[in-house]
């Protein structure tokens, strides 16, 4: 007792400055999280119109406007300022569309109550997938107005906002200038409109290809941009 109490300054200062020694190493070989800023140069160049294909910085979601599941015309200005994950579908696909959808319905349930959160599916068959289509079909999946846009439009506007700013789309081998492969991805995209990441839309929360995020990790990047945005 006698020895701490005349040492008992030092070993305060000596512990107190070990604890901060120690934390200041735990955090530093601690990998913190971070989510890349996608350009066309990141992406397959199958993926991204060929006018786009050298971007390597600054790429950002250009300005677009179609029509959804209400007739209401969409904008860039209703997701301004907004975290949301676009995907490309139609409505009589039978073969990957369905798990996309109930992929989106489930991540809608997620983030019902993120207000900075939305959701966009574009028709990639926009002539077949008209208002009162998209509506029924919005019904069906249960998609919240205000929350998931489901959307049609002029369908070469869909094309180049398909390959020039979400980097999503293929095309087919056929003569037809704008026919379109839509893939299973689901596109992250930040509150400056910028890409931050692409996600298998099929696979819910199943650990496949390393290299490819699921939809469950795609929540898990969402709340992560809620927090440091």
């Amino acid at each position: 007792m006698s020895f701490f109490k005349r040492y008992r300054l030092f070993i305060i200062v000596f512990a107190t400055l070990s604890v901060i020694i120690l934390a200041l190493f735990y955090t530093a070989l601690t990998p913190q999280k971070t989510l890349k800023i996608y350009s066309p140069t990141d992406v397959n160049p199958e993926l991204a119109d060929s006018t786009v294909q050298a971007i390597a910085h600054h790429h950002k979601i250009a300005p677009f406007a179609f029509t959804n599941q209400n007739g209401k015309i969409i904008t860039r200005k209703d997701y301004e300022g907004k975290i949301y994950v676009a995907d490309f579908f139609f409505t009589t696909c039978q073969t990957i569309c369905p798990k996309m959808t109930k992929n989106m319905a489930w991540l809608q349930e997620q983030v019902k109550n993120m207000p900075n959160v939305m959701l966009l599916s574009h028709s990639v068959t926009p002539d077949i997938d008209t208002v009162p289509v998209l509506r029924a079909y919005a019904d069906e999946q249960g998609a919240i107005d205000g929350k998931w846009n489901l959307v049609t439009g002029n369908k070469k506007d869909i094309y180049y906002i398909a390959r020039k700013s979400y980097l999503a789309v293929k095309t087919t081998e056929s003569s037809e200038l704008y026919d379109m492969v839509h893939t299973e991805n689901f596109i992250l995209v930040d509150t400056k409109g910028r890409i931050r990441g692409f996600y298998d839309g099929t696979n819910l929360n199943k650990e496949t290809d390393p290299g490819v995020k699921n939809v469950q990790q795609l929540l898990e990047d969402i709340k992560w941009l809620s927090e440091n945005e």
